[in-house]
């Protein structure tokens, strides 16, 4: 008969089993895992050095491209754009390479007439009836032209179209703008908190700059990234605009004008202008577009012209 202690036998016999099997196995197998172990740790260490050192050799040549197009502007731009007046926008998506750009536009001799900082309320749509408003009583106490300013209901594109008004050079035969005009108009727009200017703008300007970013990401992305496309049609006037970007992909204003065959031939843009190249680069398509009357797209992205534009001698 089966009892309680043939159980506690029987039990105990399998696991002393089990125990003389693990002891035997690993015994037999350490000396080969082990082995084993040690070389793919060896491995993996030694691959991580080498990547290591890659990233390093990456980014050190990354700082000497940016140490040689800094120098190479030195030479290149110092009087390109001697005597031109230049107005720069900034998107907020642009803040962060704004000052680079406007360093290389200084460097060219450019005379920046203004820098104007549009805020994220300018960009965002709940603004909209806000904007129409402001856009008709900004300029009516002195006067401000508005004839021709759009109709369609967008307060971006209407008060864009304002600010190009007053801030750009005129059509000729056009009514000009006084400098109480372009004041009004800028302080309405500043005390309402849709934008900021570093100094007071005196006189208007022949090119514009616009530096932008990277597209929207937010519930109201597809609005935003359109108005910033208004922002850009509306001050393409003077026949002498370049976008300063980063990026040409997403449905940022870069790909959104190299998307367009229209805009694409007015308007320039540069997609690595986060970079000191791409900063270089933007100088050289302004001279371009003043000298030649030409636009193209420049830089490192999707449906490029070129790297550089090709400017004569």
């Amino acid at each position: 008969m089966i009892n309680f202690r043939y159980h506690v036998v029987s039990l105990t016999a399998v696991f002393l089993a089990l125990a003389i099997g693990l002891v035997v196995g690993t015994a037999a197998l350490n000396g080969p895992v082990a082995d084993s172990l040690n070389n793919t740790v060896n491995s993996l260490r030694k691959d991580n050095q080498q990547m290591r050192q890659t990233v390093q050799s990456m980014q050190r040549e990354l700082e000497l491209e940016e140490e040689f197009a800094a120098e190479m502007a030195q030479v290149m731009l110092p009087g390109k754009l001697s005597g031109k007046r230049v107005l720069v926008v900034t998107t907020p998506t642009g803040r962060d390479h704004a000052e680079g750009v406007q360093e290389m536009l200084r460097l060219a001799g450019a005379n920046i007439t203004g820098l104007v900082d549009l805020q994220d309320k300018f960009i965002n749509p709940e603004n909209n009836n806000n904007l129409l408003e402001l856009a008709v009583t900004a300029a009516r106490p002195t006067g401000a032209p508005t004839t021709g300013l759009p109709g369609n209901g967008h307060g971006v594109e209407t008060s864009s179209a304002l600010l190009a008004t007053v801030l750009l050079d005129r059509p000729a035969g056009s009514e000009p703008v006084t400098e109480a005009d372009r004041r009004a108009v800028l302080a309405a727009y500043s005390n309402a908190n849709y934008l900021t200017t570093a100094d007071r703008v005196t006189a208007p300007a022949e090119a514009v700059v616009i530096v932008s970013g990277q597209p929207y990401v937010d519930k109201d992305s597809a609005k935003k990234d359109e108005s910033v496309v208004k922002i850009a049609e509306q001050f393409d006037r003077t026949g002498a605009i370049v976008v300063a970007g980063n990026g040409s992909a997403g449905g940022n204003l870069v790909a959104f004008v190299r998307g367009d065959a229209v805009l694409a031939q007015t308007i320039s843009t540069i997609d690595n202008a986060n970079t000191v190249q791409g900063q270089l680069v933007t100088t050289l398509a302004l001279v371009q577009q003043l000298t030649e009357r030409k636009a193209g797209q420049y830089g490192v992205g999707d449906n490029r012209d070129s790297l550089v534009p090709r400017l004569p001698q």
